[in-house]
């Protein structure tokens, strides 16, 4: 369709007609050409795209319009439990060989291979697929071809998931899915979206009959209902002609059950929804107004495409409006923001307009009082002329941004944009089109018609759902339902006022800095990078890339950091406080307003040994990320208002962290490996009301007076010839003390040596024994070890995977990762961690240390070696392709002077099951051996 046929039709937004308007008036936007779209005669869908980034990789998916919204209730939890199964056998791919295949070409399970189940979808993913070869793809499809109809389904292999999936409820259903479940059934009562979590009920899951699962699977997995999408460095025409030859046996369904999208019902008054929990440790409210959702044949057109441009715009200026309340201190809601989704995040069949704010403690009705004021301003006056340029302005450069970087976008973003498209509708023109029609007709949609569509949204009386949820504790006051209903009905009749818009008209720099110079300039070969040493000692690498097409990132470090001082504020003070009053003249929501339409952000930040920048650009705004360096290094702004809004917003994030069960294993964790060390104690409640500002300013203002020790590293698309004349303005011009500052590495703290165990009991609605262990000896730093560490947690993975998954249905997953710490002294850490069933949790924690001895003893599983030195290969071909890689590896050649990019492949090539062996031989042999082990309280009988 022409961008002019595009426009006529955009004439008649005034008055937000999408909403409105009928079928026959909205016509389709086309398909992107670059995407084959097909349908095989049994119903089957297709999605194909040729994409080379990354290069020689391609994703696999196949989506199913299929979820658990379709489970009878005997089969509560079945369409979960069958995508487990997927993975369990198929005709092609007996017991764990699907698994083990992909493996063997370093597609990792729960990593590039994966799957979810939702109430109204089911999608199964292989991503990152090496497609050097034909018969890779080849056997991809083929996987997706029985994952479509030939899931074996073995009953003994059920009955060997029973437990994975009961230890997978067990560490998910924590306290805010808990509430989740009772809003559900208060919301929606009677609703089947209420009584369908996925995940399911577990007297079901560990006791139904084999054959329900197969009549589950045999009713509802048919081509109809099913999606393919294939998108990366392939070839378009083979794979199309290779599914039509595949999936040509699988059978269109006779008779087949209606695919039924379950309704979900308006309400005349506001429902009120109310649920506690003892391990909540927030207050969070939500006030949601119902809508039904854009007809598909609407949704496809142009006009679905205005009515997600207005809706971006829309919460654009609201989260504006509501973030400039939270900033200031005693606000009435700590955090709060506004957002479009499907009725609580999951019907299909109806949507919603989400006011969500974080509550302090005891201050449920005031805070609502609050919102709704803002709901209600907005509704009756909608947003101002200043919010809406602004929000324009910024959703068009994100339109923008898209559509520079359209020649770099990902595999995978293609793959979920067209699986989304497949089982929500919508549309999918491409970039181009999109970018080029909102041009066209954003200018013509007035301020009026967005606050019309406001108005719509927000019904006056109808389809209003209030929820909240916190602790259960008696502190907390949460009112009676009745109570909070009848508080929400008067604060709807309050009267209010219109938004007065604040804004000033000063640039970001009135006058630039007087500029220093650039003394001297060369290359590294090695790196491919330019270093320029300027005249007040900084020194800046620069590396072009083509990897993005309009994006710069940078970082910068000084040696010093928290440790260089006495008496420094705790480095998670420093993180929180530091950075909260703005830059210059501007307070941090002034600050915001200035930046509009400009993607250029820079943060500060503090460790141990260093402090530092980061920060994100585009070509076209690189001035202003520059200034925003010289501001944030030499205007750091002091605003006492913000700071104490700050403060209360944490103090009333942690206020409550001790009824978390995980906030004390995190805290025995630390103890136990460091101690009392004041570096490691993480920030309480109590240590928030002691901060002291000035402190904090002060220490901030020390550590970045001082720049001719930095180094600033630049990475992207970059243009070296402009950017020189922006260096020598903003970084040469920073001033240098000459204080030679050093890192105190001696100081870092050590993790304990010795065996070491903390077990204890914790208050828990559900009961699960988490553990973490740890294993750590000295080694010297090299790339080497490095590797071999990395190696030996991959391979443990597979191992835990094995025994304590499959084997004995000990836990869902049992995550092992190595750390290789330089300071104080070289160390290596292999750490581990799993929930598990309180009843076996000894028994499993003994088959994890048993593992570690056995490969210790006898070395690795060598099919687990060959597979994990695959999938680093594989991973580390596409990090090469990444410039946030580079940049961590700049950062650690050049501050560091550790350079573990040169050599990696050989070293790790290099690498022998029996090095591996000797590896985890000398650190167990060590003895240093922590297990900490957090069970619930048992009850009483």
């Amino acid at each position: 369709m022409e961008l002019k046929r595009f426009l006529s039709l955009g004439l008649l937004l005034v008055g937000f007609i999408p909403m409105k308007l009928s079928a026959q008036q909205a016509q389709p936007l086309p398909t992107d050409p670059a995407v084959r779209v097909g349908k095989l005669d049994n119903g089957l869908t297709y999605f194909i795209r040729h994409n080379e980034n990354p290069k020689d990789r391609a994703d696999f998916f196949i989506a199913q319009k299929v979820g658990s919204i379709l489970e009878e209730d005997s089969q509560s939890g079945l369409a979960h439990f069958l995508e487990h199964m997927a993975f369990n056998g198929t005709k092609n791919f007996p017991g764990k060989n699907l698994i083990n295949y992909l493996e063997t070409i370093g597609v990792r399970f729960g990593q590039n291979l994966n799957a979810s189940t939702g109430f109204d979808k089911t999608e199964y993913t292989i991503m990152d697929v090496p497609t050097t070869r034909q018969g890779i793809i080849d056997s991809c499809l083929l996987i997706l071809h029985d994952w479509s109809n030939n899931i074996t389904l073995d009953g003994h292999e059920i009955d060997e998931e029973r437990g994975v999936i009961q230890e997978e409820w067990r560490a998910r259903r924590d306290a805010n899915l808990r509430m989740f479940e009772a809003i559900l059934a208060k919301a929606m009562p009677g609703n089947k979206y209420a009584e369908r979590m996925p995940i399911g009920l577990m007297d079901v899951v560990l006791n139904f009959k084999h054959d329900e699962l197969r009549n589950y699977y045999k009713k509802w997995y048919r081509p109809d209902l099913q999606g393919l999408v294939i998108v990366g460095d392939i070839d378009v025409d083979y794979v199309e002609n290779k599914i039509k030859e595949l999936f040509k046996d699988v059978p269109a369904p006779v008779n087949p059950a209606e695919r039924i999208y379950t309704p979900v019902q308006d309400n005349d008054e506001p429902i009120v929804a109310i649920a506690t929990d003892a391990e909540a440790t927030t207050t969070q409210l939500s006030i949601s107004f119902k809508s039904d959702p854009t007809p598909q044949e609407v949704r496809g057109s142009i006009f679905g495409l205005v009515e997600d441009y207005m809706k971006q715009v829309i919460t654009t200026a609201v989260n504006e409006r509501l973030s400039e309340i939270t900033h200031k201190p005693n606000a009435p809601f700590l955090s709060a923001g506004a957002f479009f989704s499907n009725f609580m995040y999951i019907t299909q069949t109806k949507d919603a307009f989400n006011f969500v704010a974080t509550v302090r403690e005891g201050e449920a009705e005031k805070a609502m009082n609050a919102l709704v004021a803002e709901i209600e301003s907005l509704r009756q006056f909608g947003i101002t002329k200043g919010e809406y340029d602004r929000a324009r302005t910024n959703v068009l450069k994100r339109y923008e941004n898209q559509y520079n970087e359209r020649d770099k976008r990902k595999n995978n973003a293609y793959a979920n944009e067209y699986s989304t498209y497949f089982t929500d509708g919508g549309y999918i023109p491409g970039i181009e089109v999109e970018y080029q029609t909102v041009n066209a007709f954003a200018p013509q949609v007035p301020l009026e018609a967005f606050n019309q569509a406001i108005a719509q949204m927000i019904d006056p009386v109808k389809n209003a759902v209030v929820t909240l949820t916190g602790p259960s504790k008696a502190e907390a006051k949460i009112p009676s339902e009745a109570d909070f209903l009848a508080a929400f009905k008067a604060a709807r009749q309050q009267k209010v006022e219109a938004k007065k818009d604040e804004v000033s008209d000063q640039k970001l720099m009135e006058k630039a800095p007087k500029a220093g110079k650039i003394v001297s300039e060369k290359k590294d070969q090695k790196f491919g990078t330019t270093e320029l040493t300027l005249s007040n000692g900084i020194k800046v690498y620069l590396k072009k890339t083509d990897f993005k097409s309009n994006e710069i990132l940078m970082s910068a470090l000084s040696p010093g950091g928290i440790l260089s001082g006495k008496n420094a504020p705790n480095q998670s003070v420093m993180n929180s406080f530091m950075n909260v009053g703005g830059l210059g003249n501007f307070d941090a929501i002034q600050l915001d307003k200035v930046l509009t339409g400009r993607s250029a952000s820079v943060s500060p930040s503090l460790s141990l040994l260093s402090e530092g920048l980061s920060g994100k650009t585009t070509v076209e705004d690189m001035e202003t990320f520059f200034q925003l360096i010289y501001l944030q290094m030499t205007a750091n702004r002091k605003d006492p208002e913000a700071f104490k809004a700050t403060q209360e917003k944490l103090y009333n994030n942690l206020k409550n962290q001790e009824a978390n069960p995980m906030a004390a294993l995190m805290d025995s964790i630390r103890h136990t490996m460091y101690g009392d060390n004041p570096m490691m104690k993480p920030m309480k409640a109590a240590d928030v009301e002691k901060v002291n500002y000035d402190q904090v300013m002060a220490f901030y203002n020390e550590r970045f007076a001082d720049a001719g020790d930095f180094m600033f590293f630049f990475i992207g698309n970059l243009d070296e010839a402009k950017m020189k004349p922006l260096i020598e303005t903003y970084l040469a011009s920073l001033p240098n003390l000459k204080r030679g500052d050093k890192m105190n590495k001696a100081q870092v703290p050590a993790a304990r040596s010795g065996k070491i165990d903390c077990k204890f009991e914790k208050e828990m609605d559900t009961p699960s024994t988490t553990i973490f262990d740890v294993v750590s000896g000295n080694v010297e730093y090299t790339l080497k070890n490095s590797l071999l560490l990395e190696v030996f947690s991959a391979v443990m993975d597979q191992v835990y995977t094995a025994t304590v998954r499959e084997k004995e249905g000990g836990a869902y997953s049992v995550a092992a990762f190595g750390g290789l710490e330089q300071y104080p002294q070289p160390k290596a850490l292999m750490q581990i961690y799993f929930p598990t069933d309180p009843a076996r949790a000894e028994e499993m924690n003994a088959i994890v240390f048993a593992e570690l001895e056995k490969l210790a003893k006898e070395g690795p599983n060598v099919e687990y070696f060959k597979k994990t030195i695959e999938n680093l290969n594989k991973q580390h071909k596409e990090s090469l392709r990444e410039n946030r890689f580079w940049l961590e590896a700049m950062k650690a050649s050049f501050f560091e002077g550790n350079d573990f990019i040169t050599d990696y492949e050989s070293v790790l090539n290099g690498l022998t099951p029996a090095e591996l062996q000797k590896f985890a031989a000398d650190l167990l042999k060590q003895q240093n051996r922590v297990v900490v082990m957090m069970a619930p309280v048992a009850k009483a009988q």
